[in-house]
């Protein structure tokens, strides 16, 4: 049986040891995806605490991930960045894929801004675009609230007719407009990795209407949607996953179509925060 009081434990000594490093307080935390750290650069006076140095907290080891936590402001908010993220496909648990998600929670955080690298299925999506998670899949073949339910966290059985909020969803699609980016909407499916698809398995997938697929992000929606917290979710589109023209993919590249994709993420989630 998995050991919730001591789970809870270790979040409360990370929130502790956090709030000993540093005064800043966000309302928001964007969680930075592969090849995605170039939003870090628009953090106003950031302080940055290595994931190694905080109780609980796992090491990063995803190609493009540094590993630490970056407290600032952005647009008057304070702010706080996870570059880089857990998957778990590096071996980690639910739990521990999820546990900077519960520090975030203990520490007040009202909006998660989700970025990640996803793989294009709908055949009338581009490249090195971004786009809008408008809903999920999940397909991990886990789920990270299995097990005993902390009630001061979130209930039993959460509700998750609308993990994305529409308003933020809304938002994000004006400031992408104002901004002259071109953007997609759709709904993403998560898998454990750390292979890429078969072309079999893209059929799959696209049957069951999704848009979007990576091996990130699903984890820590269904724990943040938990907890309460509005959520907003953006891809970069790093490679056309069709299954009929499907073409051998690698780690590096994904990393550098996100790199240069980045940038216009960034715009977009600076503008959705000048807007809350």
């Amino acid at each position: 049986m998995f050991d919730m009081a001591g789970y809870t434990l270790k979040v409360k000594q990370a929130v502790d040891y956090i709030k000993e490093k540093t005064r800043c307080l966000p309302e928001i935390c964007i969680i930075l995806g592969s090849g995605l750290s170039s939003i870090a650069q628009s953090v106003e006076m950031p302080q940055v605490i290595d994931y190694a140095e905080i109780p609980g907290f796992s090491i990063s080891t995803a190609p493009g991930h540094k590993g630490q936590l970056i407290f600032g402001q952005m647009h008057g908010k304070s702010v706080v960045l996870m570059n880089g993220r857990f998957h778990y496909y590096e071996g980690y648990s639910m739990k521990e894929v999820t546990f900077p998600i519960r520090v975030m929670q203990m520490m007040g955080i009202k909006y998660l801004f989700a970025t990640n690298a996803a793989g294009g299925l709908n055949p009338e999506f581009q490249k090195a675009n971004p786009c809008i998670i408008t809903d999920h899949i999940n397909f991990f073949g886990d789920n990270p609230l299995i097990g005993p339910n902390n009630e001061q966290w979130g209930p039993r059985f959460p509700d998750m007719s609308e993990c994305y909020s529409k308003d933020l969803i809304e938002k994000a699609e004006k400031a992408a407009q104002k901004l002259g980016i071109k953007v997609f909407k759709g709904i993403y499916l998560g898998i454990t990795g750390p292979t890429f698809e078969t072309p079999a398995e893209l059929r799959m997938m696209r049957e069951f209407g999704a848009d979007l697929v990576g091996m990130s992000t699903i984890p820590e929606i269904i724990t943040a949607r938990h907890a309460g917290i509005k959520i907003l979710g953006i891809s970069c589109i790093t490679d056309m996953a069709i299954a009929e023209d499907l073409e051998p993919l690698t780690a590096q590249q994904v990393i550098d179509v996100a790199n240069s994709t980045g940038k216009k993420i960034a715009q977009i989630i600076m503008e959705v925060v000048k807007n809350i």
